[in-house]
């Protein structure tokens, strides 16, 4: 048997060595993934996505895509529908009861003499968003001179209603106001609000401040209220631009709107005319529940008020009575409410009287198979039966709501 030779050795004891140091070089352990969340480093780099990821991807793109690229393709049959909301009351004509509880199918609606069919309906929610419109002028503090005398100021006759309707009928969380005063133009005190503190801020700066300007420019106040428009920044806001956009209560989204309009009813010079406001008023829907002021004053020196012994500029009795067939109309064609104030003390009463009918109205609403002309009137009729008997009870019972529907024009 051969010896091997020493090469032969020396070929074998390195190819061990070598297969050995593999062994050991793969025995080592591995550094981990630091590509893993919450490892320490701050900018991790993306995990590339799973087949299932990335399918999602694909579906959803393509959907977009079809989407984006699709044609609408009117049907053999079309058919438009326009849809009626307005809010009523029902209450009884000899008490003044507020009637609640109440369904559809007491309720019959009428447009221009045709029944419809009441498509949606709800009952009276407690959550209200309102605005208070303030006359807040020399004349108001001459004509509520009247009741204060010497004692307090005379504009407190018209801050009166406002202070004590936002403290005692605005209840957080669900409740907003905003107020708004008026002279020669209207101002906002304050936007939409539920907060108590920016409630009092409001009370405590008409307080505080006496009227500047003796205009009563009362149509174009209502007119910014109910549409919005360019106008004095929001006084509480404390903006460094002297105006700014106002949106009114038309571009409100609540279930139960409405403006609370305390004023003589007197307007000096709106750009406005009295039967461009009562247009604006009639297509926004909006109820306005009034309380008029000066009523005491007229009163008081209704003898000295003739025409003929007035100078030119200054309120006559035909002004006041003017004013008053105003707010008659105003609340009408609105379907809110309108209460002729003589003494302060009759505010409370007023006020419980305005949140009552504020927080029991039923919203009811119906569709138009036919679109209604542009600018022109719907006579809109709504009877009760309260006992549902199938008689309806008009000569116990009334619903209050707006007169009619206008169809706003085309711009």
């Amino acid at each position: 048997m051969k010896t091997p030779s020493k090469s032969v050795t020396c070929l074998i004891f390195l190819s061990f060595l070598i297969s050995v140091s593999g062994a050991f070089a793969q025995s080592r352990p591995q550094r981990p993934d630091n590509t893993k969340a919450g490892d320490g480093k701050k900018n991790n780099r993306p995990t590339p996505k799973t087949e299932e990821e990335l399918k999602k991807e694909a579906e959803e793109k393509k959907r977009i895509e079809e989407e984006k690229n699709s044609v609408y393709v009117d049907d053999p049959i079309k058919v438009e529908t326009d849809i009626v909301s307005f809010d009523a009351v029902v209450f009884n004509k000899k008490t003044g009861q507020i009637i609640t509880g109440l369904k559809k199918e007491n309720f019959q609606v009428f447009e221009n003499g045709v029944k419809q069919d009441i498509s949606n309906f709800t009952t009276p929610d407690a959550p209200i968003t309102v605005t208070l419109l303030l006359e807040y002028s020399k004349w108001t503090e001459t004509f509520g001179s009247a009741a204060g005398g010497y004692f307090e100021p005379g504009v407190y006759e018209a801050i009166r209603p406002v202070a004590q309707f936002l403290t005692r009928f605005i209840k957080p969380p669900d409740d907003y106001a905003s107020v708004i005063a008026f002279d020669i133009r209207p101002t906002p005190i304050t936007d939409f609000t539920n907060d108590p503190a920016r409630i009092n801020q409001t009370i405590n700066l008409l307080l505080r401040n006496r009227p500047a300007f003796r205009e009563n420019n009362l149509f174009d106040s209502i007119k910014f209220t109910l549409l919005g428009g360019r106008g004095d920044s929001v006084v509480l806001d404390n903006e460094k631009e002297e105006k700014s956009d106002y949106q009114g209560m038309v571009a409100v989204k609540s279930k139960r709107r409405a403006v609370i309009l305390v004023a003589s009813g007197i307007d000096t010079f709106s750009k406005i005319n009295y039967g461009e406001a009562r247009k604006i008023i009639q297509e926004a829907g909006i109820p306005i529940y009034i309380i008029s002021t000066g009523n005491l004053f007229y009163k008081k020196y209704e003898q000295y008020l003739d025409p003929s012994r007035v100078m030119p500029g200054m309120p006559d009795r035909m002004t006041f009575l003017q004013a008053k067939n105003a707010m008659n109309t105003f609340a009408k064609e609105s379907g809110g409410m309108h209460f002729e104030m003589t003494f302060e003390s009759e505010i409370p009463a007023y006020l419980e009287s305005i949140n009552g009918l504020l927080r029991s109205q039923y919203s009811l609403a119906y569709d138009l198979a036919k679109k209604h002309e542009p600018g022109k009137r719907y006579k809109l009729e709504v009877k009760v039966d309260v006992d549902g008997d199938g008689t309806t009870d008009d000569k116990t019972f009334v619903v209050q709501h707006r007169p009619y529907i206008l169809a706003p024009s085309e711009k």
